[in-house]
This record gives C-alpha cells, structure tokens and sequence, in this order.
C-alpha cells in the first residue's frame, strides 16, 4: 500500500541559535513593519511585513523561534522607539552618552515581549499551522501584557498602526488590543491557510484572500461609523493655550518668566472663553507658593483655569492639575497616580539621590508621588471632565476606572520631551485611540504642541503644530453613547485569545 506525505514549509536547519546572517532577516522585516507607526503612517507595511515574519517563524525550529522573533522585535521597538533618546538629550552635556544605551536597552526590553512568548508558543504547538496560530495569538497577549507589567509600557503596539485610518473605528467594538488582534490576523492567515500541494506562491493566495476581504469589511464599517452624524457640539467654549516652552529653557528663571507671560497674554486674547486650559507643569513655581499670583491668572484667562503645575504637601511632591476659579480660589486639585519610572519616579529614590541620580521630569525633590487614582473634575460652566496628565493617556484601563462617565477627556502634557519627529506624533496619536475606544471628546493642552480639539470619534477638529505658540479656541465637541470596549473592555478578545491559543497547544489524542 502506497504511502502519502504530507507537505509542509521546510523548517530552517539550524536547532539552536541561528547565526546572525539567518536572523538579519528578521531585524529588516520588524525595521518595515514599525513604518506603520506614526509619523510614517505606511500601514500596508506592517501586516505584510509580520506575514513574512510568521511564516518564517512557522518554519523555524522551536529552539531558533526566540531568537528569529527578537531580532524581528529588536527592529521593531528600535524604529518605533526611538524617541526614547530625546530626553538625554535635554541636557547633553550631563545626560547625553546615555541615549544611545537607553534606545538599545528600550529595543531589546520589547524585544523580549516578542521572543519570550512567540518561544513558548513554538513550543507547546505540534505542526506548523498551529505553530503560527500560536505565535500570533501569542504575539496579541504580549501587547497586552506591556500595558499591565512592570508598571505598564503599552505603547507602540501593533493595533497602532491602524490609527488615522477608518479601521481605528473597530476601537470602539473592541478596543486598542482588539486592533493588535486584527494585525496578527491579517498577518497569520497566508501561513494558516496554505495549501501545501501548490506551488508556495500560489499556495499563499487563499490565506492572502481571505485577510483583503477582512481588512476590507473593517475599513467599510469604520467609514460607516465615520459617515453617522455626531452628536451636537456643547456651549462650552474652551481656549487651550500652547506657550511653546523649549524643555532646555523652561526652568532657567530669565526664560520661565518670558514662558508665564506668554500664557498671560495668550489667555487674555480677546473671544469668547468658558474654560482656560493651559499644559502639564506650565508654571516653574509651585502650587502652594502661588496664593499671591493666582488673581493675576485668573484676571488674565477671564474664566475659570485648569491649569498643570507642581504642588507640595508635607515634602512630598506632586504633578498635578488644579482648577481655578475667577478671583484666584483653588476648586479642584488632581495629583497624576500613573508615573514614568525614571522619569518622574526613580525606584528606591531617596537612596539614588544620594548617588546624585533624580527622576528627570521633577524638579523639586528626588520625584513625585502618585495621587489617589482615576477621579473626576469639575470646573464652572463646563461638564465635569477625567483628566490624564501626559503619559496616563496611554493606558485605556483608567478610562474604564471611574464609577461614572465623564462629558469628555483632558490630556495636559509636556511633549517638549519627546523630541520633534516620532514621539509627539505616536503620543497624539494614542489621544485620538482614547476618544475612539470611549465615544467621548478629548482636549489636549501640550506644552509645545500638538495640542488638539479631538472629537468623540478620534478626529482632529483643530490643532496647533509643533514649537508653535499659540491658542486653540474652539467649542467642546458633544460626546456619543458609551461604546461596546466601555461596556466590556477588553475580555471578549482575551476569552477568543485564550481559546485560539488552546487550539493550537492542546495535543490531540491518536
């Protein structure tokens, strides 16, 4: 009796660590995927390059599979992060010859979010169909993951990508993991479905097919979504004032006084005013020293202020905001609870200060201490608002967090950090992902741009560019009904991750 044998994808011959010619590869497919990011916007790259890197990985031996997927991740992480030397470059001088160590140790770091659980997956997957399944199911969780662990770091994820096209609309159904998923999707079904009698090119096409007309329902339901009418902009006028505070200048007395009468006469403008936002620590003094300068703020806004600013109670230091109302009176006061380590915290910081390392961002004490938690804000002639101070925005569990909806979402921050090419853009970016996920509007006060009228289904309606001082008046944009990722969150796609990732370990009996 004649026997048959099955095809499959012939795997790379090395079992151990492949050498470095082998895995060069992976390093420039990661580097392609990334330009899907933002400011590159290129998002075609990114499903075609991961469907390259799935299918390699399909092919390798479980033991190489690490390897392959952190040279992918290395490439990934080092395009898409590489802001992440602008800070050290603030102060060159005393910081500099850390940026390149910071970008390396920052790439490799998520590297490992790509080679740890795509090696695990390998692992535990009998064949190569379910090898790939696995992976990419994989893949999902571990952006996930980067949101929750070691304080959480949930940026650059492969649902970004998607960002400023109708496909974010699916954000509203099922999140920014729910858009993860949909890219490792894309991604996974030419491996998944390929038919092995054909030839290899043509055996990818059914695979292929199937994830165009995927992505092709998406984009139309989001175009649908963006055609619906919006619901009618409030009363509420704001002005956001942009004072355009070079972050090598902000703190040097001569300049600061240059940037707080910038705000004055920004905010003194004449229109029509309900709410005066300024940014995240837009003043170099702190809250608790200001009693005698507040009536001069709030003469000058004409209305009542939100304004970042730095606070102090009992040596302990806060990034904050604070509300204040016409005659100068604090009403409203929120400490920021989600800190950048290392950048306004630094583990085990009183024993660092004396090595002479501090948090970067604070500039009273070794680095601020985190405040209560999610909460809303009021302030006079405006719907109460959840504010999120700079890096909090990022993370869309808090916006899940608060017994009660909010009319809208206030980011203040400080973008001057992130240099000028990739940071702010990605940073602007995950803003508009917030308003999506939520329905609700979303203003953004930056400190050097952008700052952002943002409506409740992620558009822009108005913006002041980078290192550009300037105001932003426009009406608070209305809010939609609660979204189906506000009511649920993020456990539908975990269960259907769960249960995908069962399918492809679970070893069947003979």
């Amino acid at each position: 009796m004649r026997r048959t044998r099955t095809l499959h994808p012939p795997r790379l011959h090395r079992r151990g660590r492949p050498p470095l010619r082998q895995v060069l590869p992976d390093l420039a497919l990661g580097l392609i995927a990334a330009l899907g990011l933002a400011p590159f916007g290129i998002w075609g790259a990114t499903p075609l390059a991961l469907a390259l890197l799935i299918w390699r990985l399909a092919r390798a031996r479980s033991a190489a599979v690490f390897w392959h997927a952190l040279a992918a991740g290395f490439g990934w992480f080092g395009l898409g992060l590489h802001w992440i030397t602008q800070p050290f470059l603030v102060q060159p001088e005393i910081y500099g010859w850390m940026a390149p160590f910071a970008l390396v140790l920052m790439a490799l770091g998520g590297a490992l979010f790509w080679a740890l659980p795509a090696w695990a997956a390998a692992r535990l997957s009998p064949g190569w169909r379910r090898q790939a399944l696995a992976i990419g199911a994989a893949l999902v969780l571990s952006d996930w993951l980067r949101g929750w662990i070691f304080t959480g770091f949930p940026w650059a994820l492969t649902g970004h990508v998607w960002i400023g096209t109708p496909v974010a609309q699916a954000a509203a159904w099922i999140g920014a993991i729910g858009l993860s998923t949909l890219t490792m999707t894309l991604a996974t079904l030419p491996t998944l479905l390929w038919r092995p009698r054909r030839p290899r090119a043509a055996g990818i096409w059914p695979g292929a097919l199937i994830a165009l007309i995927l992505l092709a329902g998406t984009w139309a339901a989001g175009l649908a979504r963006l055609a619906a009418p919006l619901p009618p902009d409030t009363d509420t006028q704001l002005r956001i004032v942009q004072p355009n505070a070079a972050q090598h200048l902000k703190w040097d007395p001569e300049y600061a006084l240059l940037f707080f009468q910038r705000l004055l006469d920004l905010s003194a403008e004449p229109g029509p005013r309900d709410l005066v936002i300024w940014p995240e620590t837009a003043v170099n003094f702190l809250l608790d020293q200001a009693d005698e300068v507040l009536p001069v703020m709030s003469q000058a806004a004409g209305a009542p202020l939100v304004m970042g600013i730095q606070r102090r109670e009992d040596m302990r230091y806060f990034n904050s905001l604070a509300t204040i109302a016409p005659g100068g009176e604090v009403t409203a006061i929120y400490d920021k609870f989600h800190l950048v380590p290392f950048g306004e915290y630094i583990p085990w910081g009183d024993a660092m200060a004396r090595l002479g390392i501090n948090a970067f961002a604070a500039q009273a004490g070794n680095g601020y201490v985190p405040g209560p938690g999610p909460m809303l804000m009021t302030a006079p002639g405006a719907p109460d608002f959840q504010p999120l101070i700079c890096y909090e925005a990022i993370f869309p569990q808090h916006l899940r967090a608060l017994g009660q909806r909010p009319g809208w979402l206030l980011q203040a921050t400080n973008d001057a950090w992130f240099g000028t090419f990739s940071g702010p853009y990605q940073h602007l970016a995950q803003a508009q992902l917030r308003s999506i996920e939520t329905g609700l509007p979303l203003i953004r006060a930056a400190n050097t741009g952008v700052s952002a009228v943002i409506d409740a289904r992620g558009q822009i309606r108005a913006d002041l560019p980078l290192n550009e001082a300037g105001r932003i008046d426009a009406p608070l944009p209305g809010a939609l009904p609660p979204t189906l990722w506000m009511r649920t969150g993020n456990l539908p796609i975990l269960l259907l991750l769960a249960v995908v990732l069962a399918a492809a370990t679970i070893r069947r009996r003979r």
